[in-house]
């Protein structure tokens, strides 16, 4: 496939989601974001996004879209900033199968935004390079840029500090409690711990947590019921800022174990985690020469 083919490309791409293996919260800025140093790794799970090209200027989004208007749908937003970024004359089509729950923690909107840019960087042949996207991406959102970046990583910053480094591959349980927690809310919160010392020498072998866990358990009771319930398989840790839960295994089936049992009022999946993410992964099949 070579590059003047891509604007009659139709395909589709995983969003991944992620998970925050652990999140500290060093301090809060003076704009108002926060230092902090987190654990990204990517799941081969996550919402579906189909892309074509229009010859008209138009971006359509459409599918699993909720009532969110369109020009607040980020991955509207993501398409749309590429498009006057790079003065294209064409639109597109995208279609959104949602999987990842909102608020959860998982990522959900900032992968659809990051896998926007990077599909349409293709299809549009803007010969941005990665770096050039990352910044686009960080004017939608602080985890924007990892998915970008699309490798597992330790983030600084506020999380757009990236080192990517390489984990054995695990299984996860994940589960929303169906309950959403707005990343806004908590970050604002002044009860949210924001003093933590910022990690020095071998972070394998320090104490590691997630500062927002305490709060969200107070604002959200069923966050920790989810964490308990959760430990008689395994350590319960929560993602991100957000509501969803999860456990690691060494095995698919210790982690299919969790969700057969699962109570019917939360929701959850299971899925390998992947240290390059599955939109990088597609897309280098898709159009390698």
């Amino acid at each position: 496939m070579t590059s003047t083919d891509t604007t009659s490309r139709t395909f589709s791409l995983i969003a991944p989601a992620k998970l925050n293996l652990f999140l500290h919260i060093n301090s809060r800025r003076d704009d108002g974001y926060h230092e902090l140093e987190t654990l990204f790794t990517f799941l081969d799970f996550g919402d579906e996004l189909t892309f074509s090209v229009t010859h008209t200027p138009s971006i359509t989004v459409f599918g699993d879209v909720a009532d969110i208007p369109l020009q607040e749908n980020l991955i509207y937003k993501a398409a749309y900033l590429l498009q006057q970024h790079c003065h294209i004359s064409q639109g597109a089509h995208i279609h959104l199968v949602k999987r990842l729950p909102m608020g959860g923690g998982v990522g959900g909107g900032s992968s659809d935004a990051a896998t926007t840019l990077l599909a349409l960087n293709t299809l549009w042949q803007c010969h941005l390079s990665l770096s050039q996207l990352t910044l686009l991406g960080l004017q939608l959102g602080a985890d924007v840029p990892v998915f970008i970046q699309g490798h597992t990583a330790i983030a600084h910053g506020i999380g757009e500090q990236l080192s990517p480094i390489s984990l054995q591959p695990k299984w996860y349980c994940v589960v929303h409690p169906g309950e959403h927690v707005s990343t806004a809310d908590i970050f604002t919160h002044p009860d949210l711990k924001r003093d933590t010392a910022k990690l020095e020498g071998n972070w394998q072998q320090q104490e590691l947590r997630n500062d927002c866990e305490a709060l969200v358990k107070k604002l959200c009771p069923e966050v920790e019921k989810t964490l308990q319930w959760l430990l008689k398989y395994a350590p319960s840790k929560m993602t991100g800022t957000g509501s969803c839960c999860f456990v690691e295994f060494s095995t698919q089936q210790e982690a299919q174990r969790v969700l057969t049992n699962l109570p019917e009022k939360w929701s959850g999946f299971i899925a390998s985690s992947a240290t390059l993410s599955p939109a990088h992964t597609a897309l280098a099949a898709l159009f390698e020469q």
